[in-house]
Formats: structure tokens, C-alpha cells, sequence
């Protein structure tokens, strides 16, 4: 398959689905990847087991937690963008800053960020395995800053079935 170039910049195209835990971050990429074939990564999968440990027991991450996590991250999606491949990533990705960092990836990163009533994401944290317990999304809504205007990305309710989300960010980014 050849490369997918962002159409705003000229670039490969880095997906960055986001969102604090319980948006379905993991579900929505699978249903994008499905449909284009890109590299796809699961933030999750790169912490550092130090991280993995700390939110299973309870205690929320911190910056100093989540840096070097972020410039793996990035550090994957810079790889694949010298190489010209567009990518498929799920990360928290919940400041700012932590954003900007992710940018350095690649020029066509492009945050799609899952938000969604905090009933709706307790009860779908209740009906999962995985290390985060639910009593940490509070800290993750906390931390959350939404995207600004002057970031590239879109924000999507996941109240939507995510291949309804699949086919609205495939619309937007007209892929």
C-alpha cells in the first residue's frame, strides 16, 4: 500500500487517538486501522512497567511518570514518519504540552480526541480488564485540557458507535 499523505501539509499522516481512559481510544484506532492499513501502536502497551504497577495500585501518574513514555511515543511515530508511513496511535496525550511533544513525531500528526459523559465512562471502565482502575479517571479529567484552536484535531462524543466515530474522522480527514 503507498504511503497516505496528509493533504493540509504534504506529509504522512500520524492519527493520534486520544482521550482520557474509557473513551474507547483502543476500539476507535482498531475500527481507523481496519480501514487504512497504517501502522498502528498501543500507547499502553509502551509504558514502562514502573507506570503499569503505579496505576494498577491506585496512584495516578505524574509528568515526571509520563516523559519518558511521551518520547517513545514519539520516538515511534518519528520512525515511521522518516520512512513516509502514515501511523495509527493511542495515547491519553492529556496537556498541552505533552501534545507538542507528540507533534515532533511528524508534521502531520492529527489528535482525534474521545470525550464522553463520566457515568458512561466509569460504567465502561467497570466492564474491561486493564491495569487502570476506574477510581484514577478523576485524576485523568483533572489533567484533561481539551484542544486548542491552533492544534490540529478534531473532538468526538463516544455516546456515537465507534463506526459511526471511524467514518466521521475518515470524513473530516477526507480519507
Amino acid at each position: 500500500m503507498s504511503p497516505v499523505v496528509d493533504p493540509v501539509v504534504g506529509v504522512p499522516l500520524h492519527l493520534i487517538v486520544m482521550g482520557v481512559s474509557g473513551t474507547g481510544k483502543s476500539t476507535i484506532a482498531r475500527a481507523l486501522n481496519d480501514r487504512l492499513g497504517w501502522e498502528f501502536a498501543e500507547g499502553d502497551d509502551y509504558h514502562p512497567q514502573a507506570n503499569v504497577e503505579k496505576m494498577a495500585s491506585g496512584r495516578p501518574l505524574v509528568d515526571e511518570d509520563r516523559w519518558p513514555w511521551l518520547r517513545t511515543l514519539t520516538a515511534w511515530t518519528a520512525e515511521r514518519d522518516a520512512r513516509g508511513e502514515s501511523t495509527v496511535l493511542t495515547c491519553s496525550a492529556l496537556k498541552h504540552t505533552y501534545r507538542e511533544l507528540l507533534r515532533e513525531g511528524g508534521a502531520g500528526t492529527y489528535f482525534v480526541h474521545l470525550v464522553g459523559d463520566k457515568g458512561l465512562l466509569l460504567e465502561r471502565m467497570g466492564s474491561r480488564e486493564h491495569f487502570m482502575p476506574s477510581s484514577l479517571l478523576e485524576s485523568q479529567l483533572d489533567t484533561l485540557e481539551d484542544l486548542d484552536a491552533n492544534e490540529r484535531g478534531m473532538t468526538v462524543d463516544v455516546a456515537n458507535p465507534p463506526e459511526r466515530i471511524a467514518r466521521m474522522v475518515l470524513a473530516q480527514l477526507d480519507l
